[in-house]
C-alpha cells in the first residue's frame, strides 16, 4: 500500500477535514493514510482502485470498516457482503476476511487492540 498525498505531513488535530479526500485513488494501487497509530488502536483511510484488494487474512483484533465512497466486496469466513458508501461492517477478531474492489472505493478502517 502506498501513502501519497501532497498534505501527507499536515497535522490534522483540532481542525475539520474532508475524510474521503485524505487518500486519492491511484491506478492499480491501494493508497493509505494513517490518522491515528497508538497502542490502543489505529485509524486509517484507504483508497482502492478497481480490481485491487486485500487477500484473505486474520487479525487478532476487531476492526470496523466504514465505506466512504463506492462499494466493496467484503468476505468474512467465506461469506461475501457488498458494503456501500455510508455503510459499515465489523470484521471480528480471529475470523478470516478479505476485501476486493469491483469498483473504486474508499474506506475508514478502525482497529481496536
Amino acid at each position: 500500500m502506498k501513502s501519497t498525498r501532497k498534505d501527507a505531513g499536515r497535522d490534522l488535530a483540532a481542525e475539520p477535514f474532508d475524510l474521503a479526500g485524505l487518500a486519492d485513488y491511484q491506478e492499480k494501487a491501494i493508497v493509505s493514510r494513517t490518522l491515528i497509530d497508538k497502542k490502543p488502536g489505529n485509524v486509517t483511510v484507504l483508497a482502492f482502485d478497481r480490481g485491487q484488494g486485500l487477500s484473505e487474512h486474520t487479525a487478532p483484533f476487531d476492526a470496523l470498516v466504514q465505506i466512504l465512497a463506492g462499494e466493496a466486496e467484503v468476505v468474512i469466513s467465506g461469506k461475501a457482503h457488498t458494503v456501500r458508501a455510508g455503510e459499515m461492517i465489523l470484521l471480528p477478531a480471529g475470523k478470516p476476511h478479505a476485501l476486493r474492489a469491483r469498483v473504486r472505493f474508499k474506506m475508514l478502517l478502525t482497529m481496536i487492540r
